[in-house]
């Protein structure tokens, strides 16, 4: 389990993190929504280690997180694929699938998390020659999760999958996080899109200026009138 408690971010002068708390549960999907600015990213970017907290905690399977190097924090079961996908274009979709897997040393298991990543992503595995700048959006997405599953983490962190791509590659997108939960993966997850991240969350926390203002089950969320006004449209 992963619990974040009392955590304060600052940027320069701006408090990014106001002392939020929230748990992810093993094996549940926790979504974590809000506008833009609110600090979802950054407390993405606190847990991997890219970002220093000025306090508070970060405690992982009871062991604490805070002022430990990312790779450390790699090891230890986590993994995150960052907004904007961040593929390396000149390079080939094995090659970066490869580069996720770049704190291990099992080839053999490695070669079988490649096919089972392609087992997940079928058009990774029809396109694994093909350079990863020459992708659609929305199979370079595929590509960032799928490289960030290479690490074999217990903990999926996805910051923005849906950004900029097609509703019906959303759906796909949204399917596949599914699916790597029921293999046992625990998912946190940060979305706009807030009507698709509910309906999957086991977990749900509102984000609003660092502050975290409500939290509860997905469908809890996706039925409280102040939600659906913020962030689902009125009409949700």
């Amino acid at each position: 389990m992963l619990k974040i408690e009392n955590l304060h971010v600052n940027y320069g002068g701006i408090q990014a993190l106001r002392g939020i708390s929230l748990e992810v549960p093993d094996g549940k999907i926790v979504t974590l929504i809000g506008a833009n600015g609110a600090g979802k990213s950054t407390t993405l970017r606190t847990i991997t280690g890219l970002v220093k907290a000025a306090s508070g905690s970060i405690q992982w399977n009871g062991e604490e997180l805070l002022g430990k190097s990312i790779d450390k924090i790699v090891t230890s079961g986590i993994a995150m694929s960052p907004e904007g996908r961040r593929v390396f274009p000149d390079m080939t979709v094995l090659e970066n699938l490869k580069i996720g897997a770049y704190l291990r040393k099992d080839k053999a298991e490695i070669e079988k998390d490649i096919k089972w990543v392609y087992s997940l992503f079928p058009r990774l595995e029809e396109r694994s020659w093909q350079l990863a700048g020459t992708l659609s959006g929305g199979e370079q997405q595929m590509l960032a999760v799928g490289r960030a599953l290479m690490s074999r983490p217990k903990l999926m962190m996805l910051d923005e999958p849906s950004l900029g791509l097609a509703p019906l590659v959303v759906q796909d997108i949204f399917s596949i996080i599914r699916e790597i939960n029921r293999q046992g993966v625990t998912v946190l997850l940060i979305e706009q899109n807030a009507n698709m991240a509910l309906k999957i969350a086991d977990l749900a926390y509102v984000l609003e200026t660092g502050t975290i203002t409500m939290s509860g089950t997905g469908a809890e969320l996706l039925a409280d009138e102040r939600v659906k006004e913020a962030y689902l449209g009125k009409n949700s």
